[in-house]
């Protein structure tokens, strides 16, 4: 239809569109009507982009996921510098009991790389046949495979730690869940993280060495009674025997302090020099009762007469088992200590909310899915609708399709040549 054949009002307000169209301007309006001639392919892929997802999703399996929360401990201060005084003149290993600690700056991220470790990820291989589960043949790949599965975040304002466990059955979710805090808490019974578990594990190692050594000694002086015949010594040879055996244990333990001071401290330290000094003075009273630090010698100021010549073993024997009972004596009150302040930090970790089996799948979502899905294709389609408008309009000039079909030419022709 020509323009002519439209009446003189009409033509006049065609007529100055022309030029408009001829410097190649688009308008919201001619985008409009190019979506309105495409309406059926916009609807057509939404529509069938929107079914195929929704189909998709209820074909997909449904995995559930089960959460902990957990409370790290906090730091406490230390009850052995409170308790150290009813020790008297034995505190010098109360010192070492509350200097020894190391202060964390950020726990939460240890503990969740302990959450993380092979040792733990093993123990819930391990023990829930998770290789099985998953189809891997290796250790490493189901490591992965669990990784995948489970998360461990720390990094949330409430300062708890996030532990999240998927699985396909609900039930084993949230037992896959608990079970991962009862790895972490097995390892960690092993380990001594914070200050208070640190002194409690050095204190019972000592205090395990010193029963065995206590131990010994008793049973040697038990063989000399039997070859030696002698029962029972004079009170005053016991009692040097027993004040040298404590004045050694004290020397022993004030040693232990000096030592740990001197791993920060200079010599020039006020509590690096009052133990020094007491040290001294400990040994100038061993000294006077004619012992030494190491045991060996019988030289204690023992009257003559008073001890026939075969007690002198005996001497030796007893003064052993005073010596490792007295030490025995001071791990064991320090060992009380520190797991007093084990106590007070309370447990490696405390359950906030313990897992649940999950009501509802965490996978998929499908609402979510189908609503994405939808309007990402209702953008695809609108893009095919406005690709195919301009297709037709470059095929309609003649210059343009004539390009168009050499393009065509040229890219069919290497496609063949590429394929021979």
């Amino acid at each position: 239809m020509s323009t002519q054949a439209l009446g003189p009002d009409l033509q006049e307000r065609i007529e100055p569109a022309k030029p408009a169209s001829a410097g190649h301007e688009i308008s919201l309006l001619d985008v409009l009507i190019v979506l309105a001639t495409r309406k059926r392919t916009i609807v057509s892929i939404t529509v069938g982009a929107a079914i195929l997802t929704a189909i998709v999703s209820l074909v997909l399996p449904k995995r559930y996921t089960a959460a902990v929360s957990l409370l790290p401990p906090k730091e406490n201060s230390s009850l052995s510098g409170a308790l150290a005084s009813q020790l008297g003149s034995l505190s010098g290993m109360a010192a070492l009991a509350s200097g020894g600690g190391v202060s964390l700056k950020n726990p939460n991220d240890m503990y969740v790389a302990m959450f993380r470790s092979r040792s733990v990820e093993d123990a819930m291989i391990q023990r829930f046949g998770l290789q099985q589960e998953y189809h891997v043949r290796y250790m490493a790949d189901a490591r992965k495979e669990f990784e995948r599965h489970a998360s461990v975040d720390a990094n949330g304002k409430d300062g708890l730690i996030h532990i999240e466990v998927e699985n396909r059955d609900p039930q084993r979710a949230a037992v896959l869940a608990n079970g991962y805090v009862e790895a972490f808490r097995h390892l960690s019974e092993h380990l001594a993280i914070t200050e208070a578990s640190q002194r409690r594990l050095f204190f019972e190692q000592q205090l395990q060495a010193a029963k065995d050594n206590l131990a010994q000694a008793e049973e040697a002086l038990k063989k000399t009674q039997q070859q030696t015949g002698l029962i029972q010594l004079d009170s005053q040879a016991r009692a040097l025997i027993e004040s040298a055996a404590t004045l050694r244990a004290q020397i022993a333990a004030k040693e232990v302090q000096i030592h740990s001071l001197q791993t920060f401290a200079t010599d020039q330290n006020s509590q690096l020099v009052q133990a020094q000094r007491e040290l001294d003075s400990l040994r100038e009273q061993l000294r006077k009762l004619g012992g030494s630090e190491s045991g060996d010698d019988a030289s204690l100021m023992v009257p003559k007469g008073k001890v026939p010549e075969a007690g002198l073993e005996y001497i030796r024997k007893l003064r052993d088992v005073k010596y490792n009972e007295t030490i025995f004596e001071i791990l064991a009150r320090q060992f009380e200590l520190a797991k007093l302040d084990e106590a007070k930090e309370g447990a490696m970790v405390q359950v906030v909310d313990a897992a649940v089996p999950p009501e509802k799948a965490s996978f998929p979502r499908r609402t979510v899915t189908v609503i994405g899905a939808t309007v990402i294709a209702f953008i695809v389609a609108l893009f095919i609708a406005l690709l195919q408008t301009g297709l037709e309009r470059l095929k309609a000039a003649p210059v343009t399709n004539y390009k168009l079909e050499m393009l065509r030419r040229a890219l069919s022709s290497k496609w063949r040549e590429s394929t021979r």
